[in-house]
């Protein structure tokens, strides 16, 4: 009898840390699934460069970005959304502050027309391009052209500068009563963290 016991206790012990290690991995594998929920709807700077061209100087950058649930809903219903990169230069002063050299702005429009059912992409210029789908059409927005940030002579050749830049849903272009709305819905504040880079003006 105490060999059975001794037996049957040891077996509860066992079943105790298996169950307590499958409580931790449940807890685990939720906090992951949470974690990916919360960055899936988000937007985040998968990388980015700046490129001397004959031009100037244009921003290469590919992002990670995803709609909520409210966002897809009001893109249907044709209200369209605005993406806005703002990207700065500062060249760094060690008598003073940094002097702040260069900023530029880009915004994309992503609109849908409910009549041919096709999801539009508008460019400063008037420039349009449609897609069937709306994931085509995020595709353009996640890996935006080249855009001209400066002129040939906005920096000195040689210099090396500080780089900073984000991604944002903007607003600003929405009406007021709407932006007023949209301000206190979650679903509207999208952006990304800055990304911050150096770069050394050179000649092309």
């Amino acid at each position: 009898m105490g060999i059975e016991k001794k037996q049957t206790r040891l077996e509860w012990r066992l079943w105790q840390h298996i169950g307590w290690a499958l409580i931790r991995c449940l807890f685990a594998l939720l906090l992951g699934a949470s974690a990916t929920a919360h960055a899936v709807e988000g937007i985040e700077i998968k990388e980015a460069h700046i490129e001397s061209a004959e031009d100037g100087y244009k921003l290469a950058a590919t992002f990670d970005l995803e709609l909520n649930r409210g966002l897809e809903d009001a893109v249907t219903r044709g209200i369209p959304l605005y993406f806005t990169t703002e990207i700065e230069l500062t060249r760094p002063r060690w008598y003073w502050l940094d002097e702040k050299t260069l900023r530029s702005t880009h915004t994309l429009r992503l609109s849908y027309n409910v009549l041919t059912r096709k999801y539009i992409i508008s460019f400063a210029g008037g420039v349009q391009q449609t897609f069937n789908s709306l994931e085509e059409a995020l595709f353009l927005v996640r890996r935006p052209s080249r855009w001209l940030i400066g002129g040939r002579g906005a920096l000195k050749a040689g210099e090396v500068y500080n780089v900073s830049m984000r991604m944002a849903l903007n607003l600003e272009y929405m009406s007021k009563p709407f932006q007023v709305n949209a301000i206190n819905n979650s679903d509207w504040r999208l952006s990304s963290d800055r990304k911050n880079f150096s770069f050394k003006a050179e000649d092309k």
